[in-house]
């Protein structure tokens, strides 16, 4: 289902569907049992497959809090394959609802409610930040401690008043400690509920590695000999994406990726595209720009999450717009290059020590928010991110491929 369309419906039946079960709420609801243990936790994160990566550390301190406790995670289908490939919770415990259409999407909504009132959850953590239809579903799984942001005096963003766990959402805090504070909240008191997480520095790492389900590393490595010659025989190994998915407007200008990409080819490095596969058009429209034979177009090469992970093992340096590849790399030894401009890298910044963001810093970003549902008001002409010259990125690009480890299993 298109994303502006979900967009609507969440803005125009979502509130009253949030008032009514407020209402419910306030006449038949009971009060919950703070003092009992948790013992099954439900994780609700629908959206990006990115943030997965980005609350690893809530998930440590989940386990660290409530020790023992059975975790449960929900998404939307599409979105699975990174909590797989991470390994946080058995595949049973995993929970799907499928967007593809109105229909499938309402049928879907009964059954997974129906499984997870069964499951007597003691607790749900709603890490959308202002989605009623994520809103709703921690009301209706019939968890006895709701965990979720609320505006607090902020109009507008109403989202029921059933949360009785909830936390002021912060816009300039990054997001893995208040996706920490969601968990803080289940058993804190204190007014207000981020109290305890005010002294917490924002986590090094995720914390999180990748766990592989089938095949064998030197295989893909084979693999990649075989039909990439040119890049396994390169000085160094560049990727770069492109793409910028559901958000275009967070793309950097695919002319500078092609001027980058020659500079870099004409160094004697090799250049791989990746991308989505409706990404192959802005593929082959860099690769014919930059012209050069070392530049390389492998969107579809990797089929898979699993298999763009095992690339990011063979490579030196990827540059990326804001977005789940560069999430994902943080998970493995590559470097990494990240465009932030519509967003900000002060909340969604990359977990790890190996990413370098690049970011303008005009005066209008960001303006993809929370508080507009991201929906910017820009209009098209993202010149936070068309200042970024690519001679500035290839500096950068140089000094990171310079400071670059030897890959960590050698896969050459």
């Amino acid at each position: 289902m298109n994303i502006n369309t979900q967009r609507r419906i969440d803005a125009w039946v979502g509130p009253w569907l949030c008032g009514l079960v407020s209402l419910w709420h306030q006449w038949f609801g009971r009060p919950a049992d703070t003092a009992a243990p948790i013992q099954r936790v439900l994780v609700i994160m629908l959206s990006e497959m990115g943030s997965m990566v980005l609350a690893g550390p809530m998930f440590q301190h989940l386990r660290e809090r409530h020790p023992g406790a059975d975790i449960h995670i929900l998404q939307l289908r599409r979105n699975q394959s990174v909590a797989r490939l991470l390994g946080l919770v058995p595949e049973t415990h995993l929970h799907g609802i499928d967007d593809r259409s109105l229909f499938g999407l309402l049928r879907d909504l009964v059954s997974v409610i129906w499984r997870l009132r069964r499951l007597r959850l003691d607790a749900v953590i709603d890490c959308e930040l202002f989605s009623r239809i994520s809103a709703l579903l921690a009301y209706g799984c019939g968890a006895r401690m709701r965990a979720g942001f609320t505006p607090h005096t902020q109009e507008g963003l109403y989202r029921g008043s059933f949360f009785n766990a909830a936390i002021p959402y912060n816009p300039y805090r990054h997001i893995s400690l208040q996706f920490m504070a969601l968990v803080e909240a289940l058993t804190n008191a204190d007014t207000p509920r981020t109290k305890r997480m005010l002294l917490n520095a924002k986590p090094l790492d995720s914390g999180l590695q990748v766990h592989f389900t089938h095949g064998d590393m030197p295989s893909f490595t084979q693999a990649l000999h075989r039909d990439h010659p040119r890049l396994m025989a390169a000085k160094k190994r560049i990727l770069v994406y492109a793409g910028g998915g559901l958000l275009p407007i967070r793309a950097w200008p695919a002319s500078h990726y092609a001027t980058l990409a020659r500079d870099l080819c004409e160094q004697g490095h090799a250049v791989g595209i990746i991308g989505l596969p409706e990404d192959q058009a802005l593929a082959q429209a860099i690769q014919a720009e930059c012209g050069h034979d070392d530049c390389l177009n492998l969107v579809g090469y990797t089929r898979d999450l699993e298999a763009l992970t095992r690339l990011f093992f063979h490579c030196d340096l990827l540059i990326t717009n804001d977005g789940g590849p560069g999430h994902f790399a943080s998970l493995t030894p590559i470097r990494t290059l990240m465009f932030f401009g519509p967003e900000t890298s002060a909340l969604y910044g990359p977990l790890t020590p190996r990413a370098t963001v690049l970011e303008s810093h005009a005066a209008c970003s960001p303006c993809v928010t929370a508080y507009n549902h991201r929906a910017t008001p820009c209009d098209g002409d993202n010149q936070c991110l068309k200042r970024i010259s690519p001679a500035q990125v290839l500096a950068m690009a140089q000094t990171q491929l310079s400071l670059a480890d030897p890959r960590a299993a050698a896969y050459d």
